[in-house]
């Protein structure tokens, strides 16, 4: 990209020395004592109405980097139209987000603060799964900052409920994953409907390559790039440990370690949204408090089940990446992909749920031989080797894939296990420990 860049961290600095006025500076959780080296990097070029591109790990305070310097920003406009008996006009903010949770997430943060503000400021959740009456009519309260999901905002402007004529600042959470085609189409429509003079904020934990060109061409008024961490980096408070096992004994694997274990919580990330719905059925079998959480749920289970899980009445959560983006569990200890991400930078955010605000975390994944490609592909991404090692009582006896050449084609098949292989797979299965797995309680 051609604009300046930012990778290292001031001195630590207070929120005061950021620009923060009094009025924030009082809202602030009594729990926020110093700003993260984003929150450091991001609030004053937000301040000073550049447009920027930030990149940092999951975890590492990104709501607040661009909530708190926005919520003031609109204070100041708010008191500028007062001063000029400007009947209040439409929203002035919008944070676009890939998922109703994050969505409700971020929602809450900026309440959290706005609610301790002696102005004034309402900011109105727009997603999917909520009765529209009700949206219609916290609208016609006139909120200055809409945070919503790409869909559902969409429909509400095409059906002229809401008007996007006067925002101001414009942020995409989770910048990258809204650059794919679920959503980045309809983003490009919201965009026609907001004026092209405006500030625009793009936060990520990743950094593909469609990511930094666009935000050469989005990014226009003094755009800066800031690097609070390197790009796809994992937090060094994670611990990762990976295990190549069967493929058919990666559920039998699962029941083993949270039953040696007994972590308090943990969260186990399935790619199929089916294949969640079974693991947590045969964990429920086992014994467990558990859930499963997709996106063919209802709105109200989602919330209520991940709810649930962050009070604890839930030991084990199944999602799908529906929760690998931006979705905060206060001190998780530990996270498992019982299978690999087809991309690789959705790893790095599903192990991202751990060791958050600078918490330790162990993140372990459970591989088998076809999913080697996408192994390889998470540590090219990462620079990590993350080696692979065995669980005991899980021997391994399915075999490689091999790449074979036909002349005309090229590709991959699995080789079929001999039957001896087969009956091994079916001993392992019905073995239930894993005295020798070294991880963390």
């Amino acid at each position: 990209m051609s604009f300046p860049e930012l990778s290292s961290s001031p001195e630590s600095l207070t929120f005061a020395e950021l620009g923060l006025n009094s009025a924030l500076l009082k809202a602030l959780p009594a729990s926020l004592k110093h700003p993260t080296k984003v929150q450091q990097l991001t609030i004053p070029a937000i301040l000073a109405g550049r447009d920027l591109l930030a990149l940092a790990q999951t975890g590492s305070g990104k709501t607040l980097a661009f909530g708190l310097p926005l919520l003031q920003q609109i204070l100041l406009q708010q008191q500028t139209q007062c001063t000029k008996s400007v009947q209040p006009p439409n929203a002035l903010a919008l944070v676009l987000v890939p998922t109703r949770e994050l969505a409700l997430q971020v929602t809450e943060a900026l309440q959290t603060v706005a609610s301790q503000l002696s102005t004034s400021l309402n900011i109105q959740l727009l997603c999917g799964g909520v009765p529209l009456e009700d949206q219609l009519a916290e609208l016609a309260t006139k909120p200055q900052v809409l945070v919503a999901t790409p869909g559902r905002l969409l429909d509400l402007c095409k059906q002229a409920h809401v008007s996007l004529d006067s925002i101001k600042h414009l942020v995409l959470d989770e910048a990258d994953r809204l650059l794919e085609m679920g959503f980045w189409p309809d983003v490009q429509k919201l965009m026609a409907f907001m004026p092209k003079l405006k500030q625009t904020s793009l936060f990520s934990a990743t950094l593909p390559e469609a990511l930094d060109t666009l935000a050469g061409k989005l990014l226009v008024n003094q755009p800066l790039r800031v690097e609070a961490h390197k790009v796809n980096s994992v937090a060094g408070e994670i611990e990762e440990q990976l295990y190549l096992v069967n493929k058919g004994s990666k559920a039998q694997a699962l029941i083993a370690l949270l039953k040696q274990y007994q972590w308090p919580q943990v969260l186990v990330f399935i790619s199929a949204r089916d294949d969640a719905d079974a693991v947590a059925k045969r964990l429920a079998k086992a014994g467990m408090k558990v859930a499963a959480l997709h996106g063919e749920k209802e709105q109200t289970v989602r919330s209520q089940t991940l709810a649930d899980f962050k009070a604890n009445r839930i030991q084990v959560l199944v999602a799908t990446d529906l929760m690998a983006r931006g979705i905060h569990v206060d001190a998780l200890p530990v996270v498992i992909n019982l299978d690999l991400p087809m991309s690789a930078p959705v790893y790095v955010h599903r192990i991202g749920r751990t060791a958050r605000a600078g918490e330790k975390g162990l993140a372990i994944s459970l591989v088998c031989h076809s999913e080697m490609a996408t192994l390889t592909a998470i540590r090219s991404l990462t620079a990590r080797e993350l080696p692979l090692a065995l669980l005991a009582d899980f021997p391994v006896t399915d075999k490689p894939s091999e790449k074979i050449t036909d002349g005309a084609t090229e590709g991959k098949v699995e080789r079929k296990r001999p039957p001896r292989d087969k009956q091994a797979n079916r001993r392992s299965i019905n073995k239930h420990s894993a005295k020798e797995f070294k991880g963390k309680r």
